[in-house]
């Protein structure tokens, strides 16, 4: 696998919108881009710069919500991503709703990574598209075994060479992929959580059960495809993948639908985590 650069951690030299114009600018494009994220709401989220680079060479941003000292033990720790593909707006933009949530109502329950946006090149084009800058899609593009003749049979026999669904030459051939697997093997997660669209489910990879609905979406397997997170994570690594398909690509949910989605989707991390006592010692991420 190839060397990639250090991953975020809590610790991580945090440079936000008001020292770093790398996050300005970000913001900036992300607000152009987005009707539903505004420029200011992105700034006042303080995300940090990581080391995690896109193919042009665009910041990986992220935000931690890390255990509170002297309160209680998170639960665990949940990993959150948006934007695996470019032209999945709505992903990018309920992440940001609920890091405005969690800026106000953080508890310390669970440990949260949020990656709001992994693929920027996707979606920061002129014309958004699924795959990054180098025409690959990043939820093709993660390890297993037999990765190359699994990926190459089910992309030429099954999508009959799709080029949205192109996985890449090998595995992890792309920054942003092999960005989020350095960072899923610092931060340990206990649960990762990725928002897609448009198909309007719950879907779910890894051991146990998922959740049976969050807010109007309801859990339906659709299949776990070669090279995909919920293939590498889920069932290879055993980490719960909660896959979150929203109902529309380019329109957000309502209000309360969003809420809603968030609501069910912390009760039920609340009764599915069991991480006790919550690991500190050689956690990179405290």
């Amino acid at each position: 696998m190839a060397q990639s650069p250090p991953v975020a951690t809590d610790e991580s030299p945090a440079t936000t919108a008001s020292d770093n114009d790398p996050v300005i600018s970000e913001c900036q494009r992300i607000g152009d881009k987005l009707g539903s994220v505004e420029i200011e709401e992105c700034l006042d989220r303080k995300l940090v710069v990581t080391d995690g680079r896109s193919v042009l060479g665009t910041p990986i941003l992220y935000k931690a919500y890390p255990p509170i000292p002297d309160q209680r033990l998170p639960l665990g720790r949940v990993l959150l991503i948006g934007g695996i593909h470019g032209d999945e707006y709505s992903s990018v933009s309920i992440v940001f709703k609920w890091m405005r949530t969690l800026d106000q109502h953080h508890s310390g329950m669970f440990h949260w990574h949020i990656i709001p946006l992994l693929n920027p090149d996707g979606l920061l084009r002129q014309n958004s598209q699924r795959m990054n800058e180098n025409n690959v899609d990043l939820n093709r593009n993660f390890p297993m075994r037999d990765w190359e003749s699994s990926t190459r049979d089910y992309w030429i026999n099954t999508t009959y060479r799709d080029p949205r669904l192109f996985p890449g030459l090998s595995p992890l051939s792309e920054p942003e992929s092999n960005w989020l697997v350095q960072e899923i093997d610092a931060f340990q997660p206990d649960v990762i959580v990725s928002v897609h669209a448009p198909h309007a489910l719950v879907d779910y990879d890894g051991p146990k059960n998922g959740p049976h609905k969050l807010g109007k979406l309801y859990l339906q397997l659709i299949g776990t495809y070669p090279g995909s997170l919920g293939n590498y994570a889920g069932v290879q690594k055993k980490i719960p993948v909660v896959t979150i398909e929203l109902p529309y690509a380019g329109i957000m949910p309502t209000a309360g639908e969003i809420s809603g989605i968030w609501a069910d989707l912390v009760k039920w991390l609340t009764d599915n985590i069991h991480v006790k006592p919550y690991k500190v010692a050689g956690d990179l991420s405290n």
